[in-house]
């Protein structure tokens, strides 16, 4: 089958298309013909061996994909320790979940690190509360996109959205934000306070890092919530004052989806209620554009240079 390669640790540049074996299913195993595999910023940091856990080269890149088993179930799956990027993968039975008729592929794959990831934020780490204002920095993205629409679900009273171009930031007043503005560190808390009428922020939801990490904390309130959950800038994070936190109460918390995952009731419940909010038009994932597996190099140059909104599909 063909599949893509990584050789050696870098960027984009170290990705090949290879002719290798199938792969053989273990014990709890299933094949699945992928229709479809979804690419994630967390991805070019697996190929650059900065990635936790770092992956032992040669390794095959991709965690999530969809397609269908030798039983014919069309299915969603992930696959933690790689080897989406391929026509065929062997996935764990307890991560495969069915797919409705009414939700495409690429919506699908968006709802699996992506939707999880922007449910879990919402519900578990900013354990948001009705009527609240929620930042959501980076909004145009795969998570950012998500995050807009399920704080609407979930009771925000506020949505204010930071983007990086003035068509990111249509992008996601389209979606529901209420604001849209631009997400550099520099004069960001300002921005934030003007955009929620001369008010401070409860909730701030961010995977920039660097110095938008550390601007976000000027614009919450008392009892506000930061939650990193990852670094686009690549910069390292600024320590964190505790004086600056108890002066207004503040929280800093960070979310990894992994870990979470091992919560019963984390994985299959909230892809099925997302997959029911697809298919009622009330949740519309953000898709962007799809690569042929040939071409995944450039599909990983396009992301890392921010070309890019909403999911990115490979097609086997």
């Amino acid at each position: 089958m063909l599949a893509v390669r990584c050789g050696r640790f870098g960027g984009p540049e170290v990705l090949a298309l290879a002719d290798v074996p199938d792969p053989v299913p273990a014990s709890g195993q299933t094949l699945v013909e992928v229709a479809a595999a979804g690419v994630n910023f967390a991805d070019t940091s697996r190929i650059a061996g900065t990635y936790h856990p770092t992956p032992r080269v040669p390794f095959i890149p991709g965690t999530e994909v969809v397609g269908h088993t030798a039983d014919r179930r069309r299915v969603l799956a992930t696959l933690f320790d790689g080897g989406g990027f391929a026509q065929r993968a062997a996935v764990d039975e307890a991560s495969a979940v069915e797919v409705p008729a009414g939700v495409r592929d690429a919506d699908a794959l968006a709802l699996l690190v992506q939707g999880l990831t922007a449910w879990h934020l919402l519900r578990g780490s900013a354990r948001l509360s009705p009527g609240e204002t929620v930042v959501v920095n980076a909004a145009a993205g795969g998570v950012g996109s998500l995050l807009i629409q399920l704080a609407r679900q979930f009771g925000a009273g506020r949505v204010i959205a930071t983007a990086s171009t003035p068509a990111k930031r249509e992008i996601a007043l389209s979606l529901g934000a209420d604001a849209a503005v631009s997400g550099e560190a520099d004069g960001y808390a300002a921005r934030i306070v003007e955009a929620n009428d001369g008010q401070p922020a409860d909730v701030v939801l961010d995977a920039v890092g660097g110095a938008v990490f550390e601007a976000a904390l000027g614009s919450l309130g008392n009892f506000g919530r930061l939650v990193t959950f990852g670094n686009a800038s690549r910069q390292p994070r600024p320590p964190v004052d505790v004086a600056t936190l108890t002066d207004r109460n503040l929280a800093v918390c960070g979310f990894w989806l992994r870990p979470a995952l091992t919560v019963p009731g984390a994985y299959r419940e909230p892809l099925e209620a997302m997959f029911g909010m697809v298919a009622a038009g009330t949740l519309t994932p953000v898709t962007g554009a799809t690569y042929p597996l040939s071409e995944t190099r450039r599909a990983f140059e396009d992301l890392l240079a921010r070309r890019t909104t909403g999911k990115i599909v490979l097609l086997p």
